[in-house]
């Protein structure tokens, strides 16, 4: 009875120790990749994404906190890409002296959603 089940326990333990890759190698497990996600409304995805972020411990739409207030920056700088190019730079590198002596931190939103904040911020007006 011994040997059965030793015999048993032992067939288990190499077969279930297989190592995976051994067999076939021509098949290859891959994740399909995710599609790009589709915005189709600029100014509601930045908004979403201001609203989800730390922006709004510094920011608020239209009165001034520890930063401007976006209404505040919509007036002072015109809605065009070179802007929106520029606020966005500035919403991932920080800045600082523009709007006062406490600076703006870096944060580490993509290039993409940072332009989509900073058209929301200069469609803010």
């Amino acid at each position: 009875m011994k040997r059965v089940f030793l015999t048993v326990v032992l067939v288990m333990i190499f077969s279930c120790s297989k190592n995976e890759s051994s067999g076939n190698k021509d098949v290859i497990a891959t994740e399909p990749e995710a599609a790009p996600k589709v915005v189709t409304d600029p100014i509601a995805e930045g908004k979403s994404l201001i609203e989800g972020s730390d922006c709004l411990g510094c920011h608020k739409l239209d009165e001034k906190m520890i930063g401007p207030s976006y209404k505040e920056v919509a007036e002072k700088y015109e809605n065009t890409p070179e802007n929106v190019e520029m606020l966005a730079e500035k919403i991932l590198k920080g800045s600082s002296g523009v709007w006062g002596d406490v600076p703006m931190p870096a944060h580490g939103f993509s290039k993409e959603n940072a332009k989509f904040m900073a058209q929301y911020i200069l469609s803010s007006k």
